[in-house]
């Protein structure tokens, strides 16, 4: 589905990302781990296209999309959930949803109607305005929002970064209910237990490299990585 191959972005003169190869399969939860400035959300942005690659390939579906820009790599079908939610503060809770789908499509995995099951404070608030909603419930809109273009791969940065714990576990049985429908899922977080409950495999990054590839358990089994890596 995702195949990243010696992956190199840079932000000035800072190189950010130095050599990074990983592959995300059909319907499988990855996730890349690591600390704050590893360069697990820099690689978001450069494999949808918001920062450009300086050398590698990135591959969506057998395609390369590497030099794409944002919106043409969106329409192959990968979705972003950025960790800043980017929600239209102006627009209300429906507004914000409908810009989710991509042309005239109006059908897909999810319909406006099975959100709204999912999370029902969007409907509640579907004619509020989203900068009125609280910040877990913005992240709801902002995930609801990109699942609504029907994406084929999902990239969720940091999704349950200061939500209380009852919100954390609705995000996360969302991700489990996203994969269950065959969509593909790369997951930057930073709670450790979440992404070992959910994820089949596991990356860690570390100074722009990935510094460990395997399963939850290996991970668990790996004190060295952990500690190196990982630990606070």
């Amino acid at each position: 589905m995702l195949e990243v191959a010696d992956l190199h972005a840079f932000y000035g003169k800072s190189h950010i990302l130095q050599g990074v190869d990983f592959h995300v399969g059909a319907g499988e939860i990855v996730s890349l781990l690591g600390r704050n400035g590893a360069g697990r959300s820099t690689t978001l942005k450069t494999i949808l296209g918001e920062v450009p690659p300086a050398r590698g390939t990135v591959r969506f579906k057998g395609e390369r999309i590497d030099g794409l820009a944002a919106h043409q790599v969106a329409r192959r079908g990968l979705g972003y959930v950025p960790e800043n939610r980017d929600i239209f503060p102006a627009l209300t809770v429906r507004e914000n949803l409908l810009l989710g789908l991509k042309g005239r499509r109006a059908t897909g995995r999810w319909t406006m109607e099975q959100l709204f099951e999912l999370f029902p404070i969007l409907r509640e608030r579907a004619d509020a305005p989203g900068g009125v909603l609280s910040g877990g419930e913005q992240q709801m809109l902002t995930m609801c929002r990109t699942l609504m273009g029907d994406p084929d791969l999902l990239m969720v940065d940091e999704p349950t970064e200061g939500l209380a714990p009852r919100l954390v576990t609705l995000v996360r049985d969302l991700l489990v209910h996203v994969a269950a429908k065959g969509v593909a899922i790369l997951l930057v977080e930073q709670r450790l237990t979440i992404a070992m409950e959910i994820s089949s495999r596991l990356y860690v990054m570390g100074q722009g490299r990935i510094v460990f590839e395997g399963t939850p358990d290996g991970l668990r089994n790996d004190e060295g990585v952990r500690k190196a890596w990982l630990e606070v």
